[in-house]
């Protein structure tokens, strides 16, 4: 089944463009010139990825996608004439997995729409059962299903929590500079500062509370164990 992505813009002209462009790769396609008409379509038939416009009239995209992200860590392109550094950070902070300034290519975008489905899908093509499960000291992770435990208690992350946790606990005790961690997370067309790693550790830590997510001063960050 083809996914489902819904476009949230206020112009009509760039609507139809994108919308053409992702049909023709099979993408089924719901446009809407709204915030508020997207998260009704939320509500009824939620799509498998926006791709959103950050200046709409009434809600903004910035609301918009704080509401999602408090609901689900479904992947958020944004797309914005607004191309300060600060926009960039704050969009992505907010939980969009990339951001695009217009005027953009609609190819570019159609890459980068691949690119996150790519980073995102699950891993069960690429692991047998036996390797979906994957336990540090008190985490435990399903890899197959994106499931996050710590203390035996389910935890509800984001894409980028979820990215960030698995690349530690696969590297339990390894080092990674913070530019190292921008491009695994983010990619590397990640254009924004590193301030976007020592934001997504701070609310990893705030979910995982004594998690052995070490600060290696002036470098970057390491998840402890002991079992190794």
């Amino acid at each position: 089944m083809s996914k489902h992505i819904g476009i949230v813009e206020d112009d009509a002209n760039i609507r139809n463009i994108v919308s053409a462009y992702l049909k023709k790769e099979d993408y089924q396609v719901t446009v809407l010139g709204s915030a508020e008409d997207a998260w009704e379509l939320w509500e009824t038939q939620p799509p498998d990825m926006w791709v959103l416009d950050i200046m709409l009239p009434g809600m903004d995209g910035y609301e918009f996608c704080k509401k999602i992200r408090n609901e689900s860590d479904v992947p958020i392109i944004i797309i914005s004439a607004k191309d300060d550094e600060i926009d960039k950070i704050l969009g992505l902070e907010l939980g969009g997995d990339d951001y695009l300034t217009k005027p953009f290519s609609p190819r570019e975008l159609l890459a980068r729409v691949k690119r996150v489905f790519k980073r995102v899908q699950p891993k069960e093509a690429q692991k047998e059962p036996s390797e979906g499960k994957l336990k540090v000291d008190n985490l435990l992770i399903y890899e197959n299903e994106r499931r996050i435990f710590w203390n035996g208690e389910e935890q509800e992350v984001t894409a980028k929590e979820y990215e960030m946790i698995l690349l530690f606990a696969e590297n339990r005790n390894r080092a990674f500079s913070r530019e190292e961690l921008l491009v695994k997370i983010w990619g590397e067309n990640y254009f924004g500062s590193d301030r976007a790693v020592d934001d997504l550790v701070k609310r990893i830590r705030k979910k995982l509370k004594g998690i052995s997510l070490e600060t290696v001063w002036g470098y970057g960050y390491r998840l402890r164990s002991e079992e190794d």
